[in-house]
């Protein structure tokens, strides 16, 4: 199911935003995840991945050193914790969410996990298309809605997602 064509569904959503080691989709090193029902944030969770190769490539862009991450519980481990925020949710949403699911559904396949089948909402597209934002890369959005952000920080990438699909929200029902 593409998240080019989904438009959000009533009911609550999760927000999740996965930071990698490398440039493998199952090399997830960080996740943030911010749960909303009704209209508020009603859980957050950042947690630290051990990543399945001892290489951090990507230090310069989220900060995160294997170091950090090495007696850090694997994604099979934190699942547990995961699965339990993502329980009952209508939706996920990412900010780009095609790399999101990516990363998710690769996890999940190392680990040996069901991916959730959940129906995904981009924020991107909700960031052009509803709210008319361009560029609409998370830093521009963000600061466009004055929503406070640490970029490539997983819960805060997902907390700005998530304040934005709630906007988007807002916008379609004003619309209707």
């Amino acid at each position: 199911m593409s998240s080019q064509f989904i438009d959000p569904v009533p009911g609550p959503f999760v927000a999740i935003d996965f930071e990698t080691a490398d440039h493998g989709a199952d090399s997830a090193c960080s996740v943030g995840l911010v749960r909303v029902e009704r209209g508020r944030v009603t859980r957050r969770v950042r947690q630290l991945i051990k990543p399945p190769r001892a290489r951090m490539l990507f230090t310069h862009i989220h900060g995160i050193t294997l170091d950090e991450v090495w007696d850090k519980p694997t994604f099979e481990q934190a699942w547990p914790v995961l699965a339990d925020v993502l329980e009952g949710a209508a939706f996920l949403a990412a900010h780009n969410a095609g790399f999101d699911r990516a990363v998710l559904r690769a996890c999940c396949d190392r680990a040996g996990l069901e991916a959730p089948e959940l129906p995904w909402v981009c924020s991107v597209l909700q960031a052009r298309r509803t709210l008319g934002i361009y560029p609409a890369h998370l830093g521009h959005v963000a600061q466009v809605l004055k929503i406070p952000l640490d970029h490539h920080e997983a819960l805060s990438d997902a907390e700005a997602c998530a304040r934005i699909v709630m906007l988007a929200r807002k916008r379609i029902v004003q619309m209707v």
